[in-house]
């Protein structure tokens, strides 16, 4: 049996952008040819090629993916995602290169891809199943789990037009995932619905992986995709800069879109004062389990005779929400008549069983007797919080030791 579920070869896909000429209808034609004096009358000039501006949305994509694995495809928008799956999905067709998929295919691409407006509810999902090539018994056998997992018991028969956005996603995700495709391709279905349905989605999702069926999943809620994927493709300009590990990927994402990774550039700097590389310590990658203890260290070095420092250290998530803000004055430490020097800072974090994603860690120092321009800080170091989500998009999730017991009536 073939493990292989898509293979990739250069696959590209461009387009044409620009300024393009407006096509005259039959009538303008005609009229023009018959107002216009002869010598007026030149063939049109044909818009080549050339004349436009060329873009490519993916780019000598080379991947393969076995069957059985979650995919997390990420990336800035813009950069390709959704381009690429509309390739693997045979939506439209590459401009180079060649992509193999094996078995049948479902896909989300957006809200409701594959419905008729003016068919119901219950002749879409037939018509869908069709699609597929499944049999009519196939698709009858998961009708009623389909229709209970999109909650539209009461609208079944109801043409699909007259659905809200709502009801549209569920029934539209519901058949992708219920029809038993060898792949599922999700695009951004976490986008839209309230947070009761993006779980159920996650929840879904999961099972289907757990059946032993291929899915890429295109998101940019890191927590989804960290908890759901094991590998990663991130795409930047069309372009796949990365392939692996899942942890490995949301990093290097991290870094193509976080433009406060590199604080210190920001910040102006005393002489030579300033701090070196934010380390992990007794790591060989950046992730850490939820339930862990972590030590951070930095190298500071301190150009000038000072009497005193401030030191701070912050943590903050995905969403720039900060987590932590420590702060730790010198006078705290041995006391010494001078801070000149290159001195190692080392911090030791409690096990604080964060929701898993990605999270920035950075340095600040406040010297003593100077001015703002006395502030440095460092660069960030990005961390992987690995572990179980609740799915509920808190930042901690700890781990409570729950009682209850009879007190009386």
């Amino acid at each position: 049996m073939n493990d292989v579920a898509i293979r990739a070869e250069g696959l590209s896909k461009e387009y044409l952008v620009g300024h393009r000429q407006r096509y005259q209808t039959l009538r303008e034609s005609i009229v023009k040819l018959i107002t216009s004096p002869k010598h007026l009358r030149r063939p049109r000039r044909k818009a080549t090629r050339d004349q436009d501006d060329r873009m490519w949305a993916v780019k000598d994509a080379t991947f393969e993916i076995k069957a059985g694995e979650v995919i997390g495809v990420v990336g800035r928008n813009g950069a390709g995602k959704s381009t690429l799956l509309k390739l693997l999905s045979r939506i439209t067709d590459p401009t180079e290169g060649s992509a193999d998929i094996y078995g049948r295919v479902g896909s989300l691409l957006e809200v409701g891809t594959g419905f008729h407006n003016e068919l119901t509810g219950r002749e879409n999902v037939l018509l869908n199943g069709a699609i597929l090539g499944m049999k009519r018994f196939e698709i009858q056998k998961q009708f009623d789990n389909i229709v209970a997992f999109a909650e539209v018991e009461r609208f079944i028969d109801m043409p699909v037009k007259h659905y809200s956005s709502g009801m549209y996603l569920r029934l539209a995700f519901a058949v992708a995932a219920h029809l038993e495709p060898d792949t599922l391709l999700v695009d951004e279905v976490l986008a839209v619905g309230d947070m009761a349905f993006q779980k159920r989605c996650l929840g879904k999702m999961n099972d289907v992986a757990k059946q032993g069926r291929t899915v890429l999943f295109v998101s940019h809620n890191m927590g989804a995709v960290r908890a759901l994927c094991e590998r990663g493709l991130v795409i930047d300009r069309g372009q796949i800069v990365h392939q692996g590990p899942i942890g490995e990927s949301i990093a290097r994402y991290y870094q193509l879109t976080d433009t406060t990774s590199t604080h210190g550039s920001a910040l102006p700097a005393t002489g030579s004062t300033r701090f070196g590389t934010v380390k992990l310590e007794g790591r060989e990658s950046s992730t850490v389990d939820q339930s862990e203890s972590m030590e951070v260290s930095v190298d500071l070095r301190i150009a000038d005779e000072i009497s005193g420092l401030t030191l701070l250290c912050l943590l903050v998530d995905m969403q720039q929400r900060t987590v932590f803000h420590l702060r730790e004055d010198s006078s705290s430490f041995a006391s010494r008549k001078s801070w000149k020097g290159v001195h190692t800072i080392r911090l030791t974090v409690p096990p604080m069983w964060l929701e898993p994603g990605m999270y920035s860690l950075y340095f600040k120092a406040l010297l003593q007797g100077q001015t703002t321009s006395g502030r440095h800080v460092s660069d960030s170091l990005n961390i992987d919080i690995s572990g179980s989500a609740s799915g509920w998009g808190a930042v901690l999730t700890p781990r409570a030791t729950w009682e209850i017991r009879e007190t009386g009536e």
